[in-house]
């Protein structure tokens, strides 16, 4: 689903994402504090590393009134698998994602003249945090993870992972230009006579 159906979707009371700005009110400068752990739903994940569905998230949320709507700042904390974008190996990380977003009040002046999918909004007195939090966690994954910062990837001739083959370890090339050459040669070797050379 993308970012500006969830926007124009309704959000649902039951989720865990979404908060109730009731009790916050509308009075500039109000503010409400919460914390939550919520299972990381499908598509927390770019490439080669991400959230695994279910893995718990922790998100630290501040929500604060303001004349055009509620200001949402915090963060995002949670564990990251995939594999090395050079060997493949498995990896774990951490991310910490900074948060801060401005949902804006159905009849306020940013909602009048923003498209839908440009800021978010409050619906019935509340906010959908998901897309917010998805967003923001996306941005901080790296493209191209790496087991190590100096991982050498791969041999290209064997597929064995650098970090696992000797200092010496290496594939003799031969041009195959030589190869008949070097099949003559060898086999003049294997069939010259023995002895000094001398009539």
């Amino acid at each position: 689903m993308t970012r500006h159906e969830r926007v124009d979707a309704h959000p649902a009371p039951t989720s865990p994402w979404v908060i109730s700005t009731r009790e916050l009110g509308r009075r500039a400068g109000a503010m409400r504090t919460y914390q939550r752990t919520i299972p990381a739903p499908a598509g927390f994940s770019l490439g080669l590393i991400g959230i695994p569905e279910g893995a718990p998230i922790e998100l630290d949320l501040r929500l604060e009134a303001a004349s055009e709507g509620v200001f949402v700042s915090g963060t995002a904390r949670a564990e990251l698998v995939g594999e090395c974008s050079r060997c493949l190996e498995p990896i774990a990380d951490r991310v910490e994602a900074r948060l801060g977003e401005l949902f804006a009040y159905p009849d306020s002046a940013t909602e009048a003249t923003t498209d839908a999918d440009e800021v978010s909004r409050v619906v019935d007195e509340m906010i959908d945090t998901e897309p917010m939090v998805r967003d923001a966690v996306l941005l901080g994954l790296p493209l191209a993870p790496l087991c190590q910062e100096d991982c050498r990837g791969l041999c290209p001739d064997c597929g064995e992972r650098w970090a696992d083959l000797d200092a010496s370890h290496g594939h003799e090339t031969l041009d195959p230009r030589w190869a008949a050459l070097r099949g003559r040669l060898a086999s003049a070797t294997e069939t010259a006579p023995d002895g000094d050379g001398s009539r």
